[in-house]
């Protein structure tokens, strides 16, 4: 990529899609596209086709999609497997009829199966079963990285697929009901501690900010603490899914948004294509005839038990002195998802951001997104 590249994010505004609009800024990239849902439906094909016919983007980030935590995956099913097909076909084979140079689609870990071994290597996609809370999402996601591998061979395009790890970071979704496990734990705590504390104005702040099934900062007291309640954040306590055994592997948005441009600034579908050869075991033999897994990993290769990341959240990071119960009638899932980057190494890339220091930057500035709602209340729980 040369830095006056015509770039198009799709997804610009998202935890990823954002995160990569940064990077390329600070590294000099002066020509990126961005569309609102309002102005561009992804949904809608021939919406796409007309952007890319009129834009004529050089390269493409692929970070759109519909996301979300254990329950949503397995409430909205449908939307889930639908909405993301939709997305992906269009912009990829748009991608293909306008000539993208190189087009980069993100994808996830939940593609490996529930039981995969561990850590879960390229290879091991579509060896056995899939979770089944969030089969549908990894579907969509399996099928985009086909498309991109088979638009590959097919046509001799440069679509580069990439699977994450489980993210966090900056305009992450910390919605009670729809966000991954780490917002989440972030905000039930540092709900808690508000009740605690007898802290009103911080409750009140953070449902002016992200109200919960319609209510916000402004309603009466009692129907706050009965909406906190029914989410598991009560005055001494706070009540987790599960058991807390399951273990997962984390990394920052900035991080992946920098492993992202590295790739699309250094890796070719072809040099992907020779380590691919190159690697061949006894449960795994390869032939020349059969390309497969050309996606890429990228994640830190480390996890933590979800028990021992709440505890973390909660004395080092939000400071609540709460208990915490785990309610062990809710699944845990899949019991470990820790990736196999040893691709991502030969490829050239590391993470760069400690754990710990990038939970600390995701709180600090969740504190600092609510503290600018303004509100006139000084009153005590």
């Amino acid at each position: 990529m040369h830095k006056n590249s015509k770039i198009y994010i799709a997804g610009h505004r998202g935890m990823v899609g954002s995160a990569i609009a940064r990077n390329l800024k600070q590294k000099g990239y002066n020509n990126l596209i961005f569309r609102t849902k309002s102005e561009l439906n992804l949904l809608i094909q021939t919406e796409v086709n007309l952007f890319f016919e009129t834009e004529k983007p050089e390269y493409v980030f692929l970070a759109a999609a519909k996301v979300g935590g254990i329950v949503a995956n397995n409430t909205y099913r449908a939307e889930f497997i639908y909405d993301n097909l939709q997305i992906q076909n269009n912009i990829i084979q748009a991608s293909y009829i306008h000539k993208v140079k190189k087009l980069i689609f993100l994808g996830s870990s939940c593609i490996y199966p529930k039981n995969s071994p561990q850590p879960m290597s390229e290879q091991y996609l579509l060896t056995s079963p899939l979770e089944y809370t969030n089969e549908p999402y990894a579907i969509a996601k399996i099928a985009g990285i086909k498309l991109c591998e088979s638009y590959n061979l097919q046509y001799g395009t440069n679509f580069l697929a990439v699977m994450p790890t489980n993210l966090y970071g900056y305009n992450d979704n910390f919605d009670l009901e729809k966000s991954h496990v780490l917002p989440a734990l972030i905000r039930k705590m540092h709900l808690g501690k508000a009740l605690l504390e007898k802290d009103e104005q911080t409750l009140r702040n953070d449902l002016n900010h992200k109200p919960i099934e319609g209510i916000d900062g402004q309603a009466e007291l009692f129907k706050i603490q009965n909406i906190l309640k029914k989410y598991g954040i009560s005055e001494n306590s706070v009540t987790l899914w599960g058991t807390g055994s399951p273990r997962r592997e984390f990394l920052h948005a900035d991080d992946l948004a920098d492993a992202c441009v590295y790739i699309a600034e250094n890796v070719e579908f072809q040099d992907i294509l020779k380590k691919s050869f190159q690697i061949e075991t006894v449960e795994f033999p390869l032939t020349k005839t059969e390309v497969r897994n050309t996606h890429i990993n990228i994640g830190t290769g480390t996890d933590i038990s979800i028990k021992e990341l709440a505890e973390l959240i909660r004395t080092q990071i939000v400071g609540y002195e709460g208990k915490l119960i785990w309610d062990n009638s809710k699944p845990d899932g899949t019991m470990q998802k820790l990736l196999d980057v040893s691709k991502l190494h030969d490829l050239g890339w590391r993470e760069n951001i400690i754990f710990e220091d990038g939970i600390k930057r995701v709180y600090e500035q969740y504190k600092s997104d609510n503290d600018k709602q303004t509100d006139n209340f000084s009153h005590t729980v």
